[in-house]
């Protein structure tokens, strides 16, 4: 039986934050097709953060109401209305509409609101849910969670998204018999192995079986006896509230997780006051860079060295998250001085990769592939260091407190809003990031 309920906790994590993940991923061809092209992503950063107001509205039932929210009806709720996104997402993706004379699209912005209204609701109500189980359960539910990012990295992989290939096409400038004829080279995107449509089934699919699993979960007999194995080692059980959603427990009660992982010595550490101050500056500036700064021009500093560039970056990046998230399950180091020095590593490979996205459409070593490796590797290790030091946050607040925690999810929002709200207008309003076409741009040598 203890198998049987790892499983279906692991399948219910999958759909935390499936939908989103999968959206970045596919970024590389969706871009190619909307016309929003490359300030697509800045458009998606500022829709995802106004998707928080859902774990703003249940985070004040509970304070308003405390005990009237039925949270099992949220989470159906919220499920459904994943797979049901999904759905005419793969339906409706690509239309558009007039909007201030210029095309627009609308109905892939309001659909992805509604697919990260799902995302960023299950933050406060799916670990509460899995609190009613053992520590050991939980556990196995952020499992799942990072595999809501590492399996559309994959799939994005297997799809071949967007890449493309400079072909010659020629413009008659007078009377065709004359044989006076332009030829210019223009980028034509071959098609994936599978589409779009398809893999936006695909997370609806994803999504189907998280909302089944916790189908299942609900109905489990509460009085069966838990197996005492573990199939995942207790001492890493801790570690769960740290991965990227760490003020999901604020509905939690420390007392009966106390209970639930036989801790019995003092849940509070010490720190000073200064090291606190230093611990949310990592917090706010880690998620700023990695939810709102650097995603809003990824475009920018991977589309001028191809698709294939920007199409490895997204899909390597989306899985170095929840590798590094696991690899900080096992060993874990909260040193404040390594944790000060793996962030300012992060943050140099993020520099190169703003630099590159300011240098467009002609960054350095374009048309090289060395330059195309050196971006991907940037992306791949700016995500996992950063998110490296996201985990160890998270674990250090936890340890403190609860009240700690809560401040750090708070401190995780306020990050992400700041570094979505900075980008928007530098990107959409100024254009101070310019596009082109990989094969028709002329750079200086």
């Amino acid at each position: 039986m203890a198998l049987i309920v790892h499983i279906l906790a692991c399948a219910f994590g999958l759909g935390s934050w499936v939908a989103v993940n999968g959206l970045w991923v596919e970024l590389p061809l969706i871009v190619n097709a909307l016309p929003e092209a490359w300030e697509l992503p800045s458009y998606l950063t500022v829709i995802i953060q106004l998707a928080n107001l859902g774990p703003l509205l249940i985070t004040l039932t509970h304070k308003l109401y405390p005990g009237r929210l039925k949270e099992h009806i949220v989470i159906y709720i919220i499920l459904s209305i994943g797979v049901l996104s999904c759905i005419l997402l793969a339906c409706f993706w690509d239309r558009t509409t007039f909007v201030a004379g210029a095309p627009r699209s609308t109905a892939f912005f309001i659909i992805t609101f509604f697919l990260s209204l799902v995302d960023c609701t299950s933050s406060v109500t799916f670990l509460p849910f899995m609190m009613q189980l053992p520590a050991k359960y939980i556990t196995t539910y952020y499992i799942g969670e990072g595999l809501s990012g590492f399996i559309p990295g994959v799939v994005a992989l297997a799809q071949g998204v967007g890449i493309a290939k400079c072909v010659n096409s020629s413009d008659a400038t007078g009377n065709h018999t004359d044989g006076n004829l332009t030829w210019t080279l223009h980028t034509v995107y071959l098609p994936p192995n599978f589409s779009t449509e398809v893999f936006f089934i695909l997370l609806a699919a994803m999504m189907c079986v998280s909302l089944a699993a916790f189908f299942a979960l609900r109905r489990l007999p509460r009085t069966f006896e838990l197996s005492n194995e573990n199939l995942v080692p207790d001492s890493v059980a801790s570690v769960g509230s740290g991965l990227d959603n760490w003020g999901a427990e604020k509905g939690g009660d420390v007392k009966s997780y106390r209970e639930r992982t036989n801790q019995t010595g003092p849940l509070l550490v010490k720190h000073s006051v200064y090291q606190l101050i230093f611990i949310y500056f990592l917090v706010v500036w880690v998620n700023s860079a990695t939810n709102g700064l650097l995603p809003s021009v990824q475009t920018y500093s991977c589309m001028p060295y191809g698709n294939l560039a920007y199409h490895l970056s997204a899909a390597l990046a989306s899985v170095a998250n929840p590798v590094a998230c696991t690899i900080a399950m096992y060993f874990q180091n909260k040193s404040l001085v390594f944790l000060g020095v793996l962030t300012a590593v992060g943050t140099g490979f993020g520099s190169y990769n703003m630099a590159m996205a300011a240098m467009s459409p002609c960054p350095l070593l374009r048309g090289s592939a060395l330059g195309e490796t050196i971006i991907v590797l940037s992306w791949l290790f700016f995500t996992g260091t950063l998110s490296y030091v996201k985990v160890m946050a998270g674990v250090i607040m936890r340890d403190r407190s609860h009240s700690a925690l809560v401040w750090c999810g708070a401190a995780t929002q306020m990050g992400s809003l700041v570094g979505s709200i900075i980008m928007f207008p530098l990107v959409n309003i100024y254009s101070l990031f310019k596009s082109g076409d990989f094969c028709s741009t002329e750079c200086p040598l």
